[in-house]
């Protein structure tokens, strides 16, 4: 239960749940663990559970031809999961990788959504959580259209700067839509 506090903490300031839609939930809940670069959804996998970092960081990337190419990071307190996959029920074309030791709550979502009936303010609170992942995707792709490579490393400096302490440069620059040296050129040139 002290791993979920922070978490409902956070569930509690963006859509506040009554105590029976909390206590449903938490049932739900189980807290893994993963090692640093294990993968927590392969490739291929259809996507039945809803996760949120606790601690660590984890990624989305798939694969083009043979390359890894980063879509999503996520922090504490961030969902992560395989939105396409889980909605259409298909394969994921998508892995999501814990980047470094990660605890993370799994949710099995189908036991979640049955929920929703019972408990609306819990579908409230999914509801702007998913959306809010929906808006930061389309932030995502309205910045690789309309700015620069130097412009998205600006950004992501001010917006995440732990990202670039903390994640390997190759999965910044993927992140980016750059290459890795284009990206070594721009913070050279920042320095």
């Amino acid at each position: 239960m002290n791993s979920l506090k922070p978490l409902f903490s956070f569930f509690q300031e963006l859509q506040p749940i009554s105590t029976q839609a909390r206590s449903d939930l938490i049932e739900l809940c189980t807290v893994i663990e993963y090692d640093k670069n294990e993968e927590i959804q392969a490739i291929g996998a259809t996507c039945k559970t809803i996760y949120f970092m606790v601690s660590g960081i984890g990624r989305i990337f798939y694969l083009k031809g043979g390359v890894e190419v980063t879509e999503y990071f996520a922090f504490p307190n961030d969902l992560i999961v395989r939105a396409e996959s889980l909605f259409t029920k298909s394969p994921s074309n998508k892995a999501i990788q814990a980047l470094e030791q990660s605890k993370v709550v799994a949710i099995p979502a189908a036991a979640l959504f049955g929920l929703f009936d019972e408990h609306h303010d819990l579908e409230r609170l999914f509801r702007l959580l998913i959306q809010n992942a929906f808006v930061e995707t389309l932030r995502r792709l309205e910045n690789i259209q309309f700015l620069t490579a130097e412009e998205r490393y600006e950004k992501l400096l001010e917006e995440k700067p732990e990202l670039i302490h903390k994640i390997p440069l190759k999965h910044v620059a993927s992140f980016l839509g750059i290459t890795q040296v284009s990206l070594s050129r721009i913070r050279g040139q920042k320095r």
